[in-house]
């Protein structure tokens, strides 16, 4: 007769018995009554039915987790409350593995960030909240980047996600593509239930695990959210002081300095050496010796004035240019996306009272994702070796399209546009 799943993960656990002071491992809790079981007595019936294979790679991965997670501090009693009967959600590992088919140029990002109605409703609840000043004294940062978070993270508040933080986390780490990552977050959601301070129920969030208004992973709240509502609880789900206090409290974690700005449009000369781009972290003053100024022709502040910046080019030399300074790469520590700092930052800007930016983003042409791999197989044939042909255009494409623009006479921005794909494509030999 077939043999029913959970009675082969017993059998298969009662032969990798752990012998250590925490006792047998079981990965599942033993079959209840009900549950089929397998009767010695009866006539052989053939081979028993294979476990599928997909189902025998869970099983392998949770006996295996449970080890680490035992070592981790976990107890047997919460893992197997928590982890009995959990099955990977198809839906998580879907949205994990599924790469946009084309790439959102930065402009038409920025477009959709910075809306009216969100600048209308962000500059209402800047005047509405009056725990605002507070988190800001408190943690240095401007209410105004606490805002441009919340209404990127969950449309202030509206938009958390229902997704089963636990099962989610059991799926990525099973998928395997970032196991090391998932089980980690897996043990950090683990033991935020164990504490007692959220239930099961209460633990939910997007489909990658990130949880309430300003979309903390287990790990960042575990380590940076806090109550600051007063009423014992770290609530970032229900209470909109604990969610900016605990925003306000990661970003002061993750290096940001009160009293300085975060970035500034800056208009480059004629001729200018783009190749420095990304590259020089320099303060304002040395930029300005080579001809950079600031776009709104404001002085810089004390603070901002000795504070080290890196040119970025979002869109390449026909685009803004920003002299980013280390606030910008505080708020990447919260999203490491370049424009994801931008949308924030410029939309705190908004939020401020400040106006649009004196270059227009350029009309660009999404890249689609064939082009984006086959230009970085295109780098590393001609020499440049941009990293592996993932067609994610992070810093090392970036880094090895400038060097390549370099060799070739180009103006050596590090933007990826459709020219510059063909170019690419055409020394390479690669054909369309």
């Amino acid at each position: 007769m077939a043999m029913d799943r959970r009675v082969f993960l017993v059998l298969l656990l009662a032969g990798c018995a752990d012998t250590s002071p925490q006792g047998p491992l079981t990965a599942v809790s033993p079959p209840q009554p009900s549950a089929p079981k397998p009767q010695p007595s009866a006539p052989a019936q053939g081979p028993a039915t294979p476990v599928p294979a997909g189902e025998l790679a869970f099983d392998t991965w949770l006996l295996d987790f449970r080890r680490r997670a035992l070592a981790a501090g976990l107890s047997p009693q919460l893992l197997d409350r928590e982890l009995s009967g959990v099955t990977p959600d198809p839906k998580v590992i879907s949205l994990d593995s599924r790469q946009p088919e084309f790439s959102k140029p930065v402009g038409a990002y920025i477009a959709g960030v910075i809306s009216d109605d969100r600048v209308a409703v962000g500059r209402r609840k800047r005047d509405e909240l009056a725990f605002l000043p507070t988190i800001e004294a408190r943690y240095g940062v401007p209410r105004d980047i606490l805002l441009a978070v919340w209404a990127m993270e969950s449309a202030f508040g509206q938009l958390q996600g229902n997704f089963d933080v636990v099962r989610s986390m059991v799926s990525l780490a099973a998928d395997g593509r970032r196991r090391a990552w998932a089980e980690g977050e897996l043990i950090a959601a683990l033991k935020i239930i164990d504490s007692g301070e959220v239930t099961r129920a209460q633990l939910k969030g997007s489909w990658a695990g990130a949880m309430g208004q300003t979309q903390f992973i287990p790990s960042s709240y575990r380590a940076t959210a806090v109550d600051f509502d007063g009423d014992g609880k770290r609530d970032i789900w229900g209470s909109d002081a604990d969610s900016l206090a605990s925003a306000a409290n990661l970003l002061a974690r993750g290096g940001w300095k009160p009293g300085a700005g975060w970035a500034k449009e800056v208009i480059l000369p004629a001729g200018f050496d783009y190749s420095v781009t990304e590259v020089e972290k320099q303060i304002p003053a040395w930029w300005e010796a080579r001809g950079v100024r600031r776009a709104d022709g404001l002085p810089w502040t004390a603070a901002d004035a000795a504070s080290p910046a890196v040119l970025i080019l979002p869109s390449g030399a026909a685009g803004p240019a920003f002299l980013a300074l280390p606030n910008h790469f505080a708020i990447r520590t919260y999203n490491n996306s370049t424009s994801y700092a931008l949308g924030i930052g410029l939309l705190a800007d908004r939020f401020g009272g400040g106006g649009p930016l004196v270059t227009a983003w350029p009309v660009e042409t999404p890249l689609a994702l064939a082009d984006r791999m086959a230009a970085q197989i295109a780098l590393a044939r001609v020499g440049f070796n941009p990293g592996p042909a993932d067609g994610v255009i992070g810093a090392g494409t970036r880094k090895a399209l400038r060097a390549w623009q370099q060799s070739q006479q180009l103006p050596a921005d590090g933007y990826l546009s459709n020219d510059m794909v063909a170019r690419l494509k055409a020394q390479a030999g690669i054909t369309p």
